[in-house]
């Protein structure tokens, strides 16, 4: 990866992307803070999350153990930062954690959830505020892996709102 896209990636970018989901916005934000229907749609397509816990309130703490296709495990963490149902979540993520639990990334989250009738607007902002240069990797299929989480999202918001 050349110095250019390095800095692109590195501290202070910022992915935004935009979701519209057929579901009032009070459903949308409970996907996003329990645990149960959030463990069906992070991460991303082909990744299960065998351990999820989010306590949705602020100081809260996040734990996810995202498991890949192939069995690999990719353990997360953060705090919630705020929470105003329906409208508004604000959390850290981390991950990479190295050998004394310090990770090697860390991204603050921001979500909107724009009531539009009998749909939902989620707007999206992960703003990363520490990468170490071994990190270069998963910043590079962040856009990515978002997009297939909102994606899961969306699938998990029918199945739940059709019920």
């Amino acid at each position: 990866m050349d110095a250019l896209s390095m800095t692109q990636l590195g501290v202070g970018y910022t992915l935004t992307l935009n979701r519209e989901l057929d579901a009032p916005r009070e459903l949308v934000f409970r996907a996003w803070t329990d645990p149960l229907h959030l463990a069906r749609w992070w991460g991303p397509a082909g990744f299960t999350n065998p351990v999820c816990e989010f306590e949705a309130r602020p100081g809260g703490r996040i734990h996810i153990d995202m498991t890949g296709p192939d069995g690999a495990v990719y353990p997360m963490g953060g705090e919630v930062l705020e929470v105003d149902p329906p409208a508004r979540l604000v959390f850290f993520s981390t991950a990479f954690e190295n050998a004394e639990g310090v990770p090697g990334l860390k991204v603050l989250n921001t979500v909107s959830f724009v009531d539009d009738g009998d749909r939902t607007i989620v707007q999206l902002e992960a703003r990363v505020v520490k990468a170490d240069p071994s990190v270069s990797g998963a910043l590079s299929g962040m856009e990515q892996g978002w997009s297939q989480s909102l994606n899961r999202l969306a699938e998990t918001v029918d199945a739940i709102y059709s019920q």
